[in-house]
């Protein structure tokens, strides 16, 4: 059924544009319940690959989820120097322990962690990075990468395959 759901998902049409974004000053909430910086965690020296997710999705979120997924599988060892980070945009359901179930759903290993907080401290997240919708329902798939602190962000729209974000993983990297 996934390989189903991923032929219909690259068939849509994928964007990508180069963006520069200001972490906002909030304080979330990792799966393992410590209270952290969102600058702090987008900052600590690995590039970043960022989504924003909610727990009872049954559309986009488990399929960019099987992405990095599948995206930390190809990297294998390499993916440990990568933060990969999901941020809930639903905060009241998905608390640690639920983003922990989550996790485990998506063999997520240790470089990905998974984030909650209050909901102002999510729009505000959502907001800084241009993916607020309005209502969970409302939301889009939408990767964002980044080479390292300070650097742009690469943001990309719609449903990415496995492959091509490795390749653009790698070209970001690559880049001057």
């Amino acid at each position: 059924m996934c390989a189903g759901l991923f032929a219909v998902a690259t068939a849509s049409a994928v964007s990508r544009s180069t963006v520069s974004y200001e972490a906002p000053a909030v304080t979330l909430v990792r799966a393992d319940g410590k209270s952290v910086s969102l600058p702090q965690e987008l900052d600590d020296g690995r590039p970043v690959l960022l989504n924003f997710i909610f727990t009872t999705c049954s559309s986009i979120c488990p399929l960019t989820s099987r992405t990095l997924e599948e995206f930390q599988r190809q990297l294998g060892a390499e993916a440990a120097k990568v933060h990969l980070m999901s941020i809930s945009i639903d905060p009241e359901q998905d608390t640690p322990a639920r983003l922990t179930e989550y996790a485990h759903r998506f063999h997520a290993g240790p470089q990905w962690q998974y984030y909650t907080g209050t909901t102002a401290a999510s729009i505000t997240a959502q907001k800084a990075f241009d993916v607020y919708r309005g209502e969970k329902m409302s939301h889009t798939a939408v990767t964002l990468l980044r080479a390292a602190p300070g650097k742009p962000w690469l943001r990309i729209e719609g449903f990415v395959t496995p492959d091509e974000l490795v390749d653009d993983y790698r070209n970001l990297l690559a880049a001057p």
